[in-house]
């Protein structure tokens, strides 16, 4: 067993005992299968020198199974409610530190040392900003495992050419690549959500040397996605003589599309248009 707390009977006793019901607001939906909460911490790999960062730990059920993989846990919660709940099935540990507050505020700043793992399971409104903020702002962290929507998981994973390709997928690319991925569907959780989920590993591998204007010309060249990325970026105030010969230098046609282009053409075209080129 991996978490006692990862079953129907468990859950709704902490609940009752508390006096609390799931808040869809904040995208509760309580993980009840011990076999999901197995295959994310095979998936994480951790070691006693882990710091493992969580996100929304709700009555602690992936955190009790990080605990005895990693050697601390520091987890956010936005639910003042599920305070005194951690602190009965987490706290006693001495190796869980909990900071309350909204997770894209406190996070980096307010966290009381550096994370070496991003594992979580994820609030879904939410979830995709903060796995990009955590590789932006959290150089200390080497990987993320995290339970996101399906939809965003193929986002997260999607390759250039395909529909689910953007620019959220481009800029997350700068910092990591996927490496694991499976599905978890609606029956699950309690209560069931109305969207099918899936757990992605994303190991940190940044590209070397981007320039710092990438995930802006990323953002312009996705901005009017069905134009060619010459009209696309020219609209979001990029000169056109510069773009011209930037595209010239880098070989990517302006009659192409942003859809079109990895990761590595995109760090090409922003350190041939250079930092003060919008």
């Amino acid at each position: 067993m991996y978490s006692h707390l990862a079953n129907v009977r468990a859950t709704r006793e902490v609940l009752e005992r508390f006096g609390m019901a799931t808040k869809h607001r904040l995208g509760q939906n309580f993980l009840i299968n011990d076999d999901v909460i197995g295959k994310i911490i095979r998936l994480a790999d951790l070691s006693e020198q882990d710091v493992v960062l969580e996100v929304g730990p709700g009555i602690g059920t992936l955190s009790v199974a990080l605990l005895d993989a990693a050697g601390k846990v520091v987890a956010v919660e936005a639910d003042r409610e599920l305070e005194a709940v951690l602190g009965e099935t987490c706290v006693p540990t001495g190796r869980f530190e909990l900071v309350m507050g909204d997770a894209l505020k406190v996070i980096p700043d307010h966290l009381p040392e550096a994370p070496t793992a991003f594992v979580s399971n994820l609030p879904y409104q939410v979830a995709a900003t903060l796995i990009l903020g955590v590789f932006q702002s959290l150089p200390s962290v080497r990987e993320a495992v995290v339970m996101v929507q399906a939809e965003v998981a193929d986002r997260i994973a999607a390759h250039p050419g395909t529909k689910a390709y953007g620019a959220y997928t481009a800029k997350l690319a700068l910092y990591g690549r996927v490496t694991g991925r499976f599905e978890v569907g609606p029956g699950n959780f309690m209560p069931p959500p109305h969207v099918d989920s899936a757990v992605v590993r994303i190991e940190r591998a940044p590209i070397e040397d981007a320039p710092a204007n990438t995930p802006a010309v990323i953002d312009a060249a996705f901005a009017q996605r069905r134009k060619t990325i010459r009209n696309s970026m020219a609209a979001k105030g990029f000169d056109k003589a510069l773009l011209d010969a930037a595209f010239e230098q880098t070989g990517i046609s302006p009659s192409c599309r942003a859809e079109t282009l990895d990761v590595e053409q995109f760090v090409s075209l922003a350190r041939a248009l250079g930092e003060e080129s919008a």
